[in-house]
């Protein structure tokens, strides 16, 4: 009776055990469906240049698919509250970027999420510069020439952006500042419609991400006059940072990385930082990246949440100083 008596709960705890084991989005199983990996921007841009080839991998990876989707709107706070709002199980996860974590928050007065508090930050897959770029039809060569002309025609030249409070916009706010000129700032729904009115010479110009503009760059269809990053771009090496060309100051990073709903396992939130680094940092990703002037940033996940709340504040002051609201 006494072996009985031990024996049925020994059977009882391992049932106990299996049954948290196999418990849905917990780390042992995880990931036992798809995953959807969102992106707040439409299918296309940037966004689907950095998601999907870290999507491949993790698919393989992972052995679960990880599904690309696209909730595009309000500058990217309408994917980063569908994923707030999110089971926090790693079944769903955002492609965080600066617009919706680092600027929104200080652009909407009554954002549906706090770019601090609704997500649990998992690592930066990238970033890259944005790039000035004039049309065929602007006649100049050079970042110092092209302030020349914008201070002999002060509010007149045009610069195109993705849309109000949009880091293309935002760029423009802070070169307006440093270079001392006034610029007519014209907003576009994506940042598609605005370089094609650049190429088109309905628009002078543009602070484009790079990885939108490289490619048509060195096709000859738009000129590029200076990069905003720390050094220059390894995709296009003759093209000079705005530092030295003549504007101290102006150097704009925009990054790209993971966040999933607050509250996620710990657990889950290592595993992806885990699979996303190895991802990232594939021979075969990193080529690609750089092909488009992206370049590999990986963060733990207290290093990204302190990036988050860095840019946020260096934004709260830019766009404080500019007056710019969007609701």
């Amino acid at each position: 009776m006494k072996r009985l008596w031990f024996y049925l709960p020994l059977r009882a705890l391992a049932a106990m055990m299996l049954c948290m084991i196999a418990t849905p989005g917990s780390a042992q199983t995880y990931p036992s469906k798809p995953i959807r990996f969102i992106v707040p921007f439409p299918p296309g841009g940037v966004g689907d240049i950095v998601a999907r080839p870290i999507a491949e991998k993790l698919t393989t990876a992972l052995g679960q698919t990880v599904i690309v989707e696209s909730r595009a709107g309000a500058s990217g706070t309408i994917g980063a509250e569908f994923v707030a709002n999110s089971a926090p199980d790693g079944y769903v996860m955002l492609l965080g970027t600066s617009n919706e974590l680092a600027m929104s928050p200080s652009l909407f007065k009554k954002l549906p999420y706090d770019p601090i508090k609704s997500f649990s930050p998992v690592t930066p897959i990238v970033q890259f510069p944005n790039v000035l770029v004039v049309g065929p039809s602007v006649a100049v060569n050079s970042l110092k020439e092209f302030i020349e002309l914008a201070r002999a025609n002060p509010g007149k030249i045009t610069f195109g952006s993705s849309g109000p409070g949009s880091t293309n916009h935002l760029t423009t706010e802070v070169f307006q500042k440093l270079a001392g000129v006034q610029v007519l700032h014209i907003p576009y729904k994506g940042g598609g419609p605005a370089l094609a009115d650049v190429m088109g010479g309905h628009i002078d110009a543009m602070f484009a991400t790079l990885p939108s503009a490289v490619a048509h760059i060195k096709a000859g269809k738009l000129r590029a006059l200076a990069v905003t990053g720390e050094r220059r771009s390894i995709s296009l090496p003759d093209v000079p940072t705005a530092v030295e060309a003549g504007v101290p100051q102006l150097i704009v990073t925009t990054w790209n990385g993971v966040v999933l709903p607050s509250g996620t396992p710990k657990a889950i939130v290592d595993r992806l930082h885990n699979e996303i680094r190895d991802a990232a940092n594939d021979p075969e990703v990193k080529k690609r990246y750089a092909a488009v002037g992206a370049e590999v940033l990986i963060q733990s996940p207290g290093e990204f949440a302190d990036m988050i709340a860095r840019d946020f504040e260096r934004w709260s002051v830019v766009i404080k100083e500019a007056g710019i609201s969007i609701d």
